[in-house]
C-alpha cells in the first residue's frame, strides 16, 4: 500500500475540516489546598483564560487536596517536569531557594498591607528573579496571599512561657523550625498532610496556619484556641518547571507571565472574603480566639532568628522596612 502524501493541498482541506496544526498540551497544575480554595480558584482561572487565549492549544488540569503528594514531593515532581505548576509555600521553596528565606524570617513585615506592597513591588519582583535563576529548576511566576500566621492550641497562648514543653508542628524550614524553638515551644517538621493525624493522635499540641487553613483543614476540632501571634506573614508563590518551561515559545512564556499578574491580584481578592468567611465560621463553631497576646514579647523572643537567618540579607530587610 502506498503511503498517503500530504500535499499542500490536501493539507489546506485537511486545516479547513478541523485538524488542528498543532497537537493541544495539558499544564498539569498542582495545590495543596482542597477544591474552592482562593490559590486553586485562581489557578483554574487562569487555564480558562489561557484556553480561551491559546485556542485551546494549552488547557490546564488542576490537581488539588494534596492528591500529587505533600509539598516537598510536588516540589521534587516539578522540578522533574512531572508537575508543571505548582503553588507552594514560601516556607517550603525556602529550602531549595535558601535566598527567599527573608520572608519566612518572624515579624519581618509589619502587617499584611505592607507585605503586599512589597510583593507588588520591585522587590517581589527581585526575589521571583532569584528563585527563577537558582538552579532549583524552578520559574517562579508570580505570588499569592496567605494572610497572617498564629498559633493554634489545645490551651491558650499569651507568652512565651505558655508554650514551654508544647510540640508544636512546623513546615520542615530550619528558619521556621528555629522560629517556633525561639518562641518558647519545640519546632516538629511534620508533613502537611500528616498535622490532622498529628493533632489527634498527640504527636503534636499545635501548629500554626492563617485562618482560611485553619478552618478548611478541621485542625479547629483538636486545637481550640486560636492565639493571635502573629509571629509570620510568608507569602506563597506558585512556579512552573523549569524542564518543561523551556518548551514553550517565547509567546506562550509572556502570555503565562501576564496571566499569572492577573492570577496574583485576583486570588487576593478572592482570599479576604475568605478570612472574612472563615472568621465567622471559627466564631459559630465556639473557637477561643486569643486576642491579648503579648506579641512584644514575642518579637523580642526572635530577635535572635532575625540576627541569625537575615544577617547576610541586611540591606534587603532594610528596603522591605523603608517599604510604605
Amino acid at each position: 500500500m502506498l503511503a498517503r502524501i500530504l500535499t499542500p493541498a490536501t493539507l489546506a482541506v485537511a486545516l479547513l475540516l478541523g485538524a488542528p496544526p498543532v497537537a493541544a498540551r495539558e499544564i498539569r497544575a498542582a495545590d495543596m489546598q482542597p477544591e474552592g480554595f482562593p490559590s486553586v480558584v485562581s489557578l483554574q482561572n487562569l487555564g480558562r483564560k489561557l484556553a480561551a487565549a491559546t485556542q485551546g492549544r494549552l488547557t490546564l488540569r488542576m490537581f488539588p487536596g494534596a492528591v500529587l503528594g505533600d509539598e516537598r514531593d510536588m516540589i521534587g515532581q516539578t522540578q522533574a517536569g512531572g508537575i508543571d505548576l505548582l503553588r507552594v509555600s514560601l516556607g517550603s521553596v525556602g529550602t531549595v531557594v535558601p535566598e527567599v528565606n527573608v520572608f519566612n524570617l518572624p515579624f519581618v513585615f509589619r502587617d499584611e498591607a505592607h507585605m503586599r506592597k512589597v510583593i507588588d513591588g520591585p522587590i517581589g519582583t527581585e526575589l521571583l528573579a532569584r528563585i527563577s535563576n537558582s538552579p532549583a529548576g524552578l520559574v517562579a511566576l508570580g505570588w499569592m496571599d496567605a494572610g497572617t500566621r498564629n498559633l493554634y492550641t489545645r490551651l491558650p497562648v499569651r507568652q512565651p512561657a505558655d508554650l514551654a514543653g508544647q510540640k508544636i508542628r512546623m513546615i520542615g524550614n530550619p528558619v521556621l523550625l528555629d522560629t517556633m524553638n525561639a518562641m518558647g515551644a519545640s519546632g516538629v517538621p511534620m508533613g502537611f498532610g500528616e498535622l490532622h493525624g498529628g493533632l489527634q493522635s498527640g504527636a503534636v499540641d499545635g501548629a500554626e496556619n492563617n485562618v482560611p487553613t485553619y478552618v478548611t483543614q478541621g485542625h479547629f476540632t483538636q486545637a481550640r484556641y486560636y492565639n493571635l501571634t502573629g509571629h509570620l506573614i510568608v507569602p506563597e508563590i506558585f512556579v512552573y518547571s523549569k524542564a518543561r518551561w523551556n518548551a514553550l515559545s517565547a509567546e506562550e512564556q509572556a502570555l503565562l507571565r501576564k496571566l499569572s499578574r492577573e492570577a496574583q491580584l485576583e486570588q487576593r481578592q478572592l482570599w479576604d472574603k475568605r478570612v472574612a468567611i472563615d472568621t465567622a465560621r471559627m466564631k459559630a463553631a465556639g473557637v477561643h480566639i486569643v486576642s491579648d497576646v503579648d506579641r512584644r514579647a514575642f518579637y523580642k523572643a526572635t530577635q535572635r532568628v532575625r540576627d541569625r537567618y537575615g544577617a547576610g540579607s541586611a540591606e534587603l530587610l532594610r528596603r522591605i522596612e523603608a517599604t510604605r
